[in-house]
This record gives structure tokens, sequence and C-alpha cells, in this order.
């Protein structure tokens, strides 16, 4: 892979600050071109990205989830309406919008349908099994035993569980307050949801200052936090800051610019990558920043991540509309 390189280490620094031990770390700026575009007829409404156990791809992309295999060849889509004679009117489409996806070990599809306030299950072969209500459902993770956590606008708390029947079995994550405006406050914890495989739940916040993805433990207790707090994250987080501020007396609806635009959990090692429009943080899984990166199309054309999935050697990091990219791991070269 081309990869241009602008590097600059920072000797550590340490100080002591209330007994509290602050330090930074030594830092690499570089800048990362994708080998090759992959699922190249993605790109318009693409959401979400998924690779099952059994080897599949899923992505959704406007107006369903298109599936292929592990060698990238389409094999089916999700969502299309049946047809009908000329003339007729047909049934509505199986999904109406959807917003995210996720896919469990026996290739069972989940799909957070906001048009439909549904989360909608869809068997391997596309028939729709089961669905249940959710108000507005922003994103998914699916998780062992048949549960599902699904965001929301609605929702009091950051995740929302539902069991295999569809019901909800529990809530979690206290949302942040940042606003006296309580609709502020709810359009600030909007965010979306991801898992691995031994059951952590990670919530990153949209639209959070400084750009946050939290991670609970099965049992829903906070186990990890993952913040991009660097110097060069400081003037944009304060800036959110001041926007917040000046939009508490407002009476228009809230509106903030996206900060945390995609991440994606190593199922391995569990560490974290965060996607900032056109920029790629890398944390380990104890939540300490390792590197930054700037991303690019082969061609050098900026890639403003709104999807990242982590693979063993890969990273495979989709924009709307340009499409899904695959990227060597950084962390990988020697």
């Amino acid at each position: 892979m081309r990869t241009q390189l602008r590097a600059f280490v920072a000797g550590a620094v340490a100080l002591c600050v209330g007994g509290v031990l602050w330090a930074s770390a030594s830092e690499i700026d570089a800048e990362l071109l994708a080998k090759r575009r992959v699922f190249k007829e993605i790109g318009t409404g693409l959401r979400a990205v998924r690779h099952a156990a059994n080897g599949n791809y899923y992505v959704l992309a406007s107006p369903g989830v298109v599936v292929f295999d592990a060698q990238m060849k389409r094999l089916r889509f999700i969502g299309a309406a049946e047809e009908v004679p000329s003339g007729q009117k047909g049934p509505r489409p199986p999904i109406g919008s959807g917003e995210d996806c996720d896919v469990d070990a026996k290739g069972n599809v989940y799909v957070a349908d906001r048009a439909y306030n549904m989360v909608e299950e869809f068997a391997p072969n596309g028939q729709q099994v089961r669905s249940f209500a959710v108000n507005s459902p922003m994103s998914v993770a699916v998780l062992p035993d048949g549960e599902v956590a699904v965001t929301s606008p609605g929702q009091r708390t950051l995740v929302a569980v539902y069991g295999a029947n569809g019901r909800l079995t529990r809530e979690f994550g206290e949302p942040e307050s940042l606003s006296t405006r309580a609709e502020l406050d709810r359009f600030i914890n909007q965010g979306r949801v991801n898992s691995d495989p031994k059951g952590h739940v990670y919530f990153g916040f949209t639209y959070f200052p400084e750009p946050t993805v939290r991670q609970f433990d099965p049992g829903g207790d906070v186990a990890q936090t993952f913040q991009f707090t660097g110097v060069d994250a400081f003037p944009e987080a304060q800036s959110v800051r001041k926007e917040i501020e000046r939009q508490e007396a407002r009476k228009e609806p809230p509106f903030l610019r996206p900060i945390l635009t995609a991440f994606g959990v190593d199922p391995v090692n569990g560490d974290l990558w965060m996607g900032l429009h056109n920029t790629l943080v890398h944390f380990d899984k104890e939540g300490i920043r390792r590197s930054e990166y700037l991303i690019y199309t082969p061609n050098g054309t900026r890639l403003e991540a709104n999807v990242i999935l982590v693979e063993e050697e890969r990273l495979l990091i989709g924009a709307e509309p340009l499409g899904v990219y695959e990227f060597a791991r950084p962390d990988r070269q020697h």
C-alpha cells in the first residue's frame, strides 16, 4: 500500500496535578492511502458493514442489506419489495429506512428501521421472521443469547437491551448532561452501538465535544472509556461547547455537526478505532491513544468515515457516497 508519512515524535511529558499523574505519550501523525475499493456497487446510502461468523459480509445501503461472500461476491439482497402484476399496488418494502444492521452467529440479520419504528430480524435466506417496536431506532448490536442492544433518541438511558422475545429486558448507560435544555441534552446523547465476542457493549457519542466511546460489561456497568482529548482535539471540543451554550436559549430544534462519525472494535484484542471525519484514531484496549491518521482513497480523495470494520489484517472503512475501501492495518506494519 502506498503510504505517505508525516511523522513527529513528542517526548513523553508527565506532570502531577492534585496527586494525579498526567502523561503525554509519543504521537505519530500519518496519511494513509487505501489499497483498493471493495463492494464496488455500494456507495449511496451506506450505513453499516458487518462480517459474520459464516464468512459473509452484510452491507446496509439504501434501500436494504446486500450480502457478499468471503471473496466479496454478491449473494443476495435483503429488503426488496415483492413483485406484483403491472397496475397493482404492491406491499410496503420490508425495510423502510435502515439506519444500522448487525448479524448473529446463525446469519440472522437485524435492522434498525427508523421509517417503520421497528427493529426487524431477517433469516439467512432474507425472509423476515420477526420485528419489535422501537421509536426511531438508530443503531443495533447483537449480543449473546438472542439479545439485541439498541440506541434511540427517546431512551432514558444510552442503551436498551431487548430479549429474544422482543421485550425490553434492561437499560443502562447514564446520559451526559451538558445543557439545561432537555431537548438539547437528548440530542447530544445520541449515538451508535457495537459489541464484541465477550458480550461487551460499546456506545459511541455522535455529538459529544470530546470524541467518546464508552464500553459496558455484559451487566451494564462501565468497564472502559475511550476518549480523544489530545491537544489537537481541544479547539474543536471548545467550539462545540460554545455552540451548545449558544443553543441553550434557542427555540429551534437542536443541531450540531457530528463529531464521532464511526467506530470499530477489534474482535480479537479489544482495540478501538475512531473515525472523526477524515481522521482515524487508534486506541488500545486500555483506552490509551496509540496513533492518529488522516485517511484517503487510492487517488487521494479525503475519506469522511461513517463505517469502520476491524479485521485481523485490514480495516474496511466506508464513506457515503464514496463507498467502502480496504486499508492495511498500520499497527501491523513493521
